[in-house]
């Protein structure tokens, strides 16, 4: 699978011309101007880099590959994005989803020269897709967490109707529960989602046709990385009922699983967030909030979710 990423060089430019000396006067003044001029030359070589900026395309091949303990750094990096500050144990939660390497996939950059410009390690992954079975894996101390952290931002953001219902449908093991987690870094575009979603989808179905870990879920339990304007999300009702118009997505595709979910709700993690990680993030100059959105999608739903990502991520 092939994507596009726009890159921003800084090229050389032409350095400025310097004035030509003028006539000779008395010695000092003009140990003065030679002094001058060296500093202005050195000044604007220096400043040579930031003349020109140039914009440059690049096309970056991508391919998809089965977890293995290779990509441990990698997930757990993608997953300390998601969860940043959150009690949750990552590293239990990494080795976990690379046990289960019948689930899930890592894309990661096609064909690395040796020759190459870029410092690109090969084994570098640039996202991943997997699934947690929740009731499956009940007990352990990540899936424990989880629960916790979701059901917790529940209770402070929503009405007591909807924590009572999350919590029923979290902890009933004839309706289990899968967590669908679908990172990648900012600059990989969303028409990447398309290719995992359909193998992830078709490994659940094998998966569960030869009775293996993960093969039956009846709900997907889903925390995406969003954003709202700054002041748009301060009462506890509005942030129950967020408004899609409203949020903003990091992974676009997520908002076809939010349209189809049966419970949504969004909290801040202004406080948790660090600049890198949207802290001081922007819609065209505007400031905006950092947020994750929960959301429970029933699996019979995911044709229709599936039916969407064709229509609008088909390359």
């Amino acid at each position: 699978m092939a994507s596009r990423a726009k890159r921003r060089a800084v090229g050389s430019g032409a350095p400025r011309p310097m004035d030509a000396p003028g006539p000779r006067q008395e010695e000092e003044e003009d140990e003065e101007v030679e002094d001058q001029d060296e500093d202005e030359e050195d000044s604007d070589e220096e400043d040579d880099d930031d003349d020109e900026v140039v914009d440059q395309e690049v096309t970056i091949e991508f391919e998809a590959y089965s977890i293995s303990e290779n990509d441990y750094d990698g997930i757990k990096k993608l997953l300390q994005q998601l969860f940043l500050k959150a009690p949750v144990n990552i590293a239990e939660l990494t080795d976990l989803l690379i046990q289960q390497n019948h689930i899930g996939s890592v894309i990661k950059q096609t064909d690395v020269s040796e020759d190459s410009d870029d410092d690109v390690d090969e084994d570098e992954i640039f996202g991943f897709i997997s699934l947690l079975h929740l009731t499956e894996r009940k007990g352990a101390q990540c899936v424990e967490q989880i629960k916790e952290l979701v059901l917790s931002s529940c209770e402070k953001n929503c009405e007591k109707s909807v924590v009572e219902q999350l919590d029923k449908l979290l902890n009933d093991p004839a309706k289990p529960v899968g967590f669908l987690l679908s990172e990648r870094f900012i600059n990989v575009p969303p028409q990447i989602a398309l290719p995992m979603h359909r193998q992830l989808q078709k490994e659940l179905a094998e998966a569960h046709g030869a009775d293996k870990p993960c093969g039956k879920c009846c709900f997907y339990l889903l925390m995406s990385k969003t954003f709202v304007e700054a002041g748009k999300s301060n009462s506890r009702k509005k942030q129950s009922s967020q408004r899609k118009d409203e949020l903003m997505f990091a992974n676009a595709e997520e908002e076809f699983f939010y349209e189809r979910a049966v419970l949504r709700f969004s909290y801040s993690v202004q406080e948790e967030s660090g600049l890198c990680l949207g802290g001081s993030w922007s819609s065209d100059d505007v400031p905006v909030k950092p947020l994750r959105t929960v959301m429970l999608v029933p699996c019979d739903r995911m044709s229709e979710v599936m039916d969407d990502l064709e229509e609008h991520l088909s390359v």
